[in-house]
């Protein structure tokens, strides 16, 4: 960024344009009186004709650099200091077999597919926060720490496959207390339990209720999504000869047990029941967790006006040399 001190002696600049006028004034008036000047005609003109506004062009660069060089150009660097407040995420997904049902996007798209797509959207828009994922069926295990690298956290994400942690049943108690465990001993201003499933818990070490205590005693609010359209779901099967068939699966989901461990928490719980609905979701937590950012700017200029004075006075040098010398005008 280039700024003027003293952007006043920019004035000077306009004793450009009186310097042209008095030289082309000047020249109008010069003139020698022959008495015929057909022999004259004859004579090729000296190469030094096409360098005669060499001078000119030297007062006037030599004034516009002078008059730079006043003004005080100075030349900043912009630095900035963030203090953040992070925020600690561990979003936490369900992996157990009826995640294969397809009733959150078209067939073809099973509800870990779709919740895959929006989950990735969500890391996408965090910044400055520490994100961590955790999957659960049967067990419960971190699939990726807290981490800011976000490009690494994706790539686990799309690791995450049906059945990569049981998928005969769903620990919600054990993916709770692997995910606040994970928090423990974060310094977060605030630290947030992101968990989506699709059913209730039937499997596990501790009770989901035991976890959600834990979660308050250490601080963090956890938010629940129930994922899976109302009533009944397709859910892909093969048949004897190995074709693709689709069966209807009733979906049940705990919802009052969601609420009860959101509610423990200060957290809250959602019902997505399509893709567009989980969207919002995640949307709606990403505006309620954001990180507070208090940002300091300062500007650091260095002086440049020594360039252009240099410039200037060698061009007044350049100018009186030649106007003595090559371009020395008879009296």
């Amino acid at each position: 960024m280039l700024r003027f001190h003293d952007p006043y002696w920019l004035l000077l600049l306009l004793v450009i344009p009186v310097i042209i006028w008095n030289y082309l004034r000047m020249k109008a008036k010069s003139s020698v009186t022959f008495s015929a000047i057909d022999n004259l005609k004859k004579i090729k003109p000296s190469r030094s004709l096409y360098y005669r506004h060499v001078l000119l062009a030297l007062q006037c660069l030599a004034v516009a650099a002078l008059a730079v060089a006043l003004a005080r150009p100075q030349k900043g660097k912009e630095d900035s200091k963030v203090i953040t407040e992070g925020v600690d995420i561990i979003i936490t997904v369900d992996t157990s077999g009826s995640m294969r049902a397809e009733d959150l996007a078209e067939r073809g798209k099973n509800r870990l597919h779709v919740v895959k797509e929006v989950v990735k959207e969500f890391i996408k828009k965090r910044k400055d926060d520490r994100l961590g994922l955790v999957v659960y069926g049967e067990d419960a295990y971190t699939q990726c720490p807290l981490t800011l690298d976000y490009g690494v956290l994706l790539k686990f994400l799309e690791k995450c496959k049906i059945g990569m942690a049981g998928e005969n049943s769903t620990s919600i108690g054990d993916a709770i207390a692997t995910s606040v465990l994970r928090l423990e001993d974060s310094n977060a201003k605030s630290k947030v339990v992101i968990l989506l499933t699709d059913g209730r818990n039937n499997s596990g070490l501790i009770p989901p209720e035991t976890a959600a205590e834990m979660a308050r005693s250490l601080g963090v609010k956890i938010y629940t999504i129930g994922a899976g359209s109302k009533g009944m779901a397709p859910v892909p099967a093969r048949d004897f000869f190995g074709n693709t068939v689709y069966q209807k699966v009733p979906v049940d989901i705990d919802e009052n047990l969601l609420m009860h461990v959101a509610n423990v928490t200060s957290g809250k719980y959602f019902r997505a029941t399509n893709k567009s609905s989980l969207k919002k979701i995640y949307s709606d937590i990403d505006k309620m967790e954001k990180t507070k950012v208090e940002t300091f700017h300062y500007m650091e200029y260095k002086e440049k006006f020594a360039n252009y004075a240099l410039a200037g006075a060698g061009l007044i040098i350049l100018y009186i040399i030649l106007s003595n010398t090559r371009f020395r005008k008879l009296p």
